[in-house]
């Protein structure tokens, strides 16, 4: 079971921030970007609504990291879901689609909202969303039933189901403790990313990256995209793929390098699949890497950490349960021990 975590963190994260900046001498982090991320950005389509969505991200983590009344904050997570499109014209008709349900992420979100976080949810447009897993597949307008000319209501045989999805996600956007940004494209993703990640520097420890997103390997360059629909009627069509630069460093070195990261890796083959979670905790300096196969995620998973790995199950006794509860709780634990360990060295050089 996590640790009860709502509300216990007593110092102000911009004190945190300061005082583990100033042993990691950080510096303007535009000036630290090696040279194929600073092209990527450089190169993207304008991220469209920038200004509103840096407002909503800032007046979220004001929200969250201050209180008038107890001088406490919550901590916060940027879940990130769902898969990223590769435009393969300007005016996109067509792409390449990185798929991903975003049933992880999405549930994932409910847990850390339970155990007390504020969520900022960075989803795919269309993917699954927090506290809809247990609405019904049937088509919309089965859902509902008429009730005379002009009244409608909830069939009831999907009136519970709704009614608990309603009440969970109202509750978790009326406490502020949910934020929801949708994304489409890779150019989208990786911009609102390193947005986010900027305005929570600031939280120091206080702050987590939950990146289950399944985000493109490659991608067609801004520049050289055709500008109109690509027309069959020119024969075959060769494209040339530029390799997406990796991100996770860069969270990890620059953008907010005090946050607790968390990352994935899913592969189809379990002989391997260990070994390339220990290679990315190490090559992008993660706090944790849940390595999950493809055939069991829902399963199991296996969090692997430096100290070594453990494996979470779902439990088979109860027949809606999830692997990402325990999942969740797991990590909330590594983040308290992660938060007491960063006080503690932030106290000693002040």
């Amino acid at each position: 079971m996590a640790r009860k975590i709502i509300n216990e963190c007593h110092l102000l994260p911009f004190d945190l921030g300061v005082g583990i900046e100033s042993m990691n001498d950080m510096g303007d982090s535009s000036d630290m970007l090696d040279p194929g991320i600073e092209t990527f950005f450089d190169s993207a389509p304008p991220l469209k609504d920038y200004v509103s969505t840096k407002r909503k991200v800032g007046e979220f983590i004001e929200l969250n990291s201050s209180s008038s009344r107890n001088k406490t904050f919550r901590r916060i997570v940027c879940v990130t879901s769902g898969g990223t499109t590769v435009p393969l014209e300007q005016r996109c008709v067509r792409y390449i689609d990185n798929f991903s349900s975003g049933h992880r992420g999405a549930a994932s979100t409910e847990y850390f909202v339970k155990a007390g976080y504020a969520v900022i949810f960075l989803h795919r447009r269309g993917s699954c969303q927090p506290y809809c897993s247990t609405l019904p597949q049937d088509p919309l307008l089965e859902c509902f039933e008429l009730t005379g000319e002009s009244s409608v209501q909830v069939h009831q045989s999907h009136a519970e189901a709704i009614k608990k999805a309603l009440k969970g996600h109202n509750s978790a956007v009326e406490q502020g403790q949910l934020l929801k940004l949708p994304f489409t494209t890779t150019f989208d993703y990786l911009q609102m990313l390193q947005l986010i990640a900027l305005s929570m520097k600031s939280l120091g420890p206080l702050g987590s990256f939950y990146l289950a997103a399944a985000v493109s390997d490659f991608y067609v360059p801004w520049e050289s995209m055709a500008e109109h629909k690509i027309q069959s009627t020119s024969g075959p069509l060769d494209l040339r793929l530029a390799q997406v630069p990796k991100m996770l460093k860069v969270i990890r070195d620059e953008w907010a390098p005090m946050a607790f990261c968390i990352s994935f890796k899913l592969e189809t083959d379990t002989s391997i699949l260990l070994k390339k979670a220990n290679m990315a905790l190490r090559k992008y300096d993660m706090h944790a890497v849940v390595a999950n196969e493809l055939l069991t995620r829902k399963e199991q998973v296996t969090i692997v950490t430096l100290e070594g790995s453990t494996t979470v199950r779902r439990d088979e006794t109860e027949s809606d349960s999830e692997v990402e509860k325990p999942l969740v709780e797991l990590l909330v634990d590594m983040h308290s021990d992660y938060i007491e360990e960063s006080m503690r060295i932030a106290c000693e050089k002040a």
